[in-house]
């Protein structure tokens, strides 16, 4: 079985377009027929986010953290005792390719670290979208951790102690155990996310605080 986990705060504009994209990915051939199951984290959530997951007959799981590494470790935890054997993990505001899922088991590694791209420049202009592509690398062997891209199996999961509760880059503190116990990564750009580049980001240290400090470079 393949668990994928996707935390949600307030997370209504996106959460629909997210879904569909990943019970898409779940339908892949390339999966062979394995089972994959969604669970949505619900975090102190009061915007209409549970009732769109309900209605697309996806599982959620409602919790009060405002904590997206123990969020991410919640959802985990609950699909590990359901009886995963592959995690995967995105973001409520990202869109996965329909081979998402089937392409991270097909690397026959312990975990896939993959990229991510940006739907729209709109809220940031272009001096910011330049800056950021200078600095990322969109190649394999990148070194970019996301925890909107990220797949490994339940026993990785499990040895490298799994999301530490933080309220940010709990996604690299679990990759560096991941290295630590020396499993086999792979850093693959062949499976983007497309992720919101928008301002009204939700996780304070993330990926939308990042833009946002990119574009202060400019006045700074």
């Amino acid at each position: 079985m393949i668990g994928v986990v996707i935390p949600a705060h307030n997370e209504e504009k996106h959460i629909a377009t997210c879904l569909s994209s990943v019970l898409l990915a779940a339908q892949h051939p390339g999966l062979g027929g394995r089972q994959v199951a969604v669970l949505v984290v619900l975090d102190d959530c009061s915007d209409d986010t549970h009732r769109l997951v309900a209605a697309m007959e996806v599982t959620a799981l409602m919790v009060c953290f405002q904590n997206v590494g123990k969020a991410r470790a919640t959802g985990a935890e609950e699909l590990l005792s359901a009886g995963a054997q592959w995690l995967a993990f995105t973001d409520a505001d990202t869109v996965v390719p329909p081979d998402w899922l089937s392409r991270q088991l097909a690397f026959m590694v312990d975990a896939v670290c993959g990229t991510v791209e940006v739907d729209s420049w709109d809220d940031h202009g272009e001096w910011v979208r330049a800056r950021y592509l200078e600095r990322y690398r969109f190649m394999e062997n990148h070194r970019h951790i996301h925890g909107a891209n990220l797949g490994l199996s339940a026993s990785a999961y499990r040895d490298a102690g799994g999301f530490r509760h933080l309220v940010a880059h709990e996604d690299v503190h679990l990759v560096a155990e991941l290295e630590r116990i020396n499993a086999r990564i792979m850093w693959t750009a062949t499976n983007p996310v497309v992720t919101s580049a928008r301002r009204d980001y939700k996780c304070c240290g993330g990926f939308g605080e990042y833009l946002v400090s990119l574009g202060a470079e400019l006045h700074g």
